[in-house]
């Protein structure tokens, strides 16, 4: 009995280890896509400022 208690514990610590694992990883996925929109739009304004002058 003491076993199957020790595995249930070691399967729940695994679980919330993943489980913060994949939020924390979402989290900088959404930073990271937040920083390539707002490269994108100095990109494009660059590129418009460029063909404003031509």
């Amino acid at each position: 009995m003491q076993t199957a208690v020790t595995f249930t514990i070691i399967n729940l610590i695994i679980i919330l280890v993943f489980l913060v694992m994949g939020i924390y990883g979402f989290v900088l996925f959404v930073k990271l896509a937040n920083r390539g929109i707002k490269a994108l739009d100095i990109y494009i304004s660059e590129k418009s400022k460029t063909n404003d002058k031509e």
